[in-house]
């Protein structure tokens, strides 16, 4: 009887390992490496490089300035039917952005995402990672959007650094 009760919790116990989710921890953006690293529950980090907004250093001040912001964020939202393939929509701007470009007289702008290349208008040439090419975003190939999208969460804390 004991036997039989050792064996059942063990088949438990490795049917858990096996079925156990891998999800991210934390997302951490280096603005100058031109890189995405993501830290997994199992201890695994996976690397993609990017590209990122036209404008990419300095911190984002207003709306329309090309450059990717710089601070602690979250994934806010999952978008699956964006302008592009796959997008998580990052909680720019936080209270400090806010305060920041209103004592400037600006609008601090949104809609900042990790997203992969446009659906439409896409160019080789152009939409690739020799080329900051966004908005503000940051943008990765769309199999690693693939990769990203199943293992991140809403709610998944975002750095955004030099």
């Amino acid at each position: 009887m004991k036997l039989k009760f050792f064996i059942a919790l063990l088949l438990l116990s490795y049917t858990n390992i096996i079925y156990a989710e891998v999800k991210t921890k934390l997302l951490l953006i280096n603005k100058s490496n031109r890189d995405l690293l993501i830290f997994l529950n199992n201890g695994e980090i996976k690397n993609f490089s990017i590209s990122l907004g036209f404008e990419p250093f300095g911190k984002k001040i207003k709306k329309g300035d090309g450059k990717t912001p710089e601070g602690l964020y979250y994934i806010e939202k999952k978008i699956q039917d964006s302008s592009f393939y796959l997008a998580l929509q990052i909680s720019y701007p936080n209270p400090w952005d806010i305060r920041r470009a209103l004592s400037l007289n600006n609008h601090p702008g949104g809609q900042i995402m990790i997203h992969g290349v446009p659906n439409n208008g896409y160019d080789k040439n152009f939409h690739n990672k020799r080329n900051d090419w966004t908005e503000g975003c940051v943008a990765i190939k769309n199999n690693e959007m693939r990769i990203l999208w199943k293992v991140v969460d809403v709610g998944t804390p975002v750095l955004i650094r030099k």
